[in-house]
């Protein structure tokens, strides 16, 4: 693969003559200006009279560490990048420069197409940075913008999502099902200098174990049965920019395994290669699993853990947070509407505010965002009552006061005694929200064909105003093109 990078001016601080003088070669074929210094103080004399767009130094120098000229950089507040090089087996300290700022790190012996690429990457960022790709529009809205909300959890987040965006730093991003760590990850891709390229998410706990390989790496034609063509695998479509994998700690150990070789290496080999193609791939991992608890009961491999929790943010549940409330509804809403083509944006009245703020949340933002979109199909008016959102009084805890946690009351038992025979019921579906979606589409349909596709009409034969109407034919993607033209009343 060819590294696309802009040419600049490297500093490379290395005390061991001859790899300073590899480095440098290998600089200048491609292009750079490069100037050495074998110390700490070598290099801050030569930092002192000149800028530069890269420094590249080793970690141990005689008089410091690379770690030292890291921080003299940041305490001058100097705009160069650094990449630090680190012995053979001392990741505890390509961890410690990640953390301090350092763009990346590499480990010796040095493979020279690794470096040019990591060099590559580096300087791409400081000369050329590619704007953000997003949907051209009014309706464009970046993840970092969705990041909603005013307290000082989610004001944290935001400021970690801008600053490990300058690196190549691992982030493992963690928080409970459905507070929105894709968001995030995706806000990070944004924010950094490959939003214009690939943003690749992966479910890893929704392969089947024996794709994992063939799926993450690729693989090449014949590799197996059915392998009829070459096939890139998530690594290589995310080759440049950014890979989100997501419920990390679902991965079986044996893909750990493999996963970490990845990482570590920063290369890929297909199933059925004989060779490896380098990467240059950012990643992003979530889980909503305490990964330190996994690691301690054998279920995930601590060299992975160690790899991955570089960098490590942790998106709050709602229940946390709850003084965002209104702000996450409001912006929901808004999306709501937009995406079903209804305006203006439908509102939620006090009562209904109040009875949400009572509400523990255990889906968090998802659910809260699956409550609305029902509210606003049921509700007939452009105001949200408390009785449309469909929580029962048995479901909510005390009133909400000033941010304080809420406890969630016992949900009613189920009487043991009913009497239970789905013999002549026929199957459960395996996908409840689908099959209703189904029955729903298959109603409204029904209903245009009997008046003659006027909306309206067909609306209020099933008590639902216009504005439903449309809502829901949006949601189920009912078009003019299913049975014939779709009108309103004039």
């Amino acid at each position: 693969m060819n590294e696309s990078h802009s040419t600049g001016r490297v500093l490379v601080v290395d005390d061991e003559p001859d790899l300073l003088t590899l480095y440098e070669l290998s600089l200048l074929r491609e292009g750079h200006e490069v100037e050495t210094a074998a110390s700490v103080g070598e290099a801050w004399a030569l930092l002192a009279q000149r800028r530069f767009s890269l420094v590249i130094t080793d970690m141990r120098l005689p008089d410091g560490s690379g770690m030292t000229l890291m921080h003299k950089l940041e305490e001058a507040r100097r705009p160069e990048k650094v990449i630090v090089i680190t012995a053979y087996g001392s990741a505890e300290n390509a961890v410690e420069a990640l953390k301090a700022g350092a763009f990346d790190y590499l480990t010796k012996p040095v493979d020279l197409r690794q470096f040019r690429s990591v060099v590559a990457a580096a300087l791409g960022r400081v000369a050329t940075p590619v704007p953000p790709a997003q949907p051209a529009g009014p309706l464009s809205q970046s993840a970092l913008a969705r990041l909603v909300g005013r307290s000082a959890a989610m004001g944290e987040v935001r400021v970690l999502v801008e600053k490990v965006a300058r690196s190549m730093a691992p982030v493992l991003v963690q928080g409970e099902s459905g507070t929105g760590k894709e968001l995030v990850a995706r806000a990070i891709h944004e924010v950094s200098p490959r939003s214009g390229q690939a943003f690749v998410a992966v479910n890893c706990g929704a392969i089947p174990e024996h794709l994992l390989e063939a799926e993450f790496f690729g693989y090449r034609k014949g590799a197996f049965t059915g392998a009829q063509e070459d096939r890139a695998g998530f690594f290589q479509a995310a080759h440049g920019g950014t890979l989100f994998l997501d419920e990390i700690g679902d991965l079986p150990l044996a893909m750990q395994s493999k996963l970490l070789r990845v990482i570590q290496e920063r290369a890929v080999r297909p199933v059925g290669a004989v060779s490896e193609t380098p990467l240059n791939v950012r990643i992003v991992s979530a889980t909503h699993k305490d990964l330190a608890a996994e690691v301690a009961a054998g279920r995930f491999r601590q060299d992975l853990f160690y790899r991955l929790n570089v960098i490590r943010i942790a998106v709050p549940p709602l229940r946390e947070r709850l003084q965002d409330l209104d702000d996450i509804c409001q912006a929901l809403l808004e999306r709501i509407a937009r995406d079903a083509g209804v305006w203006p944006s439908p509102q939620l009245s006090a009562e209904a505010r109040a009875r949400l703020s009572r509400y523990h949340f255990p889906g968090n933002v998802r659910e809260l965002e699956n409550l609305l979109h029902r509210a606003v199909a049921l509700s007939t008016h452009e105001v949200i009552e408390a009785g449309d959102l469909g929580l029962p009084e048995t479901l909510l805890g005390e009133p909400h006061v000033d941010g304080e946690a809420l406890s969630l009351p016992a949900r009613p038992s189920v009487p043991t005694d009913a009497p239970s025979d789905d013999s002549e019921a026929g199957p459960l579906p395996t996908d409840l929200a689908a099959y209703l979606d189904e029955v729903e589409r298959a109603i409204l349909v029904r209903a245009l064909r009997q008046h003659g596709f006027n909306r309206t009409a067909a609306g209020a034969s099933l008590g639902l105003s216009l504005r439903q109407m449309r809502y829901r034919m949006a949601r189920l993607a009912i078009t003019e093109g299913d049975d014939g033209p779709t009108a309103e009343a004039p």
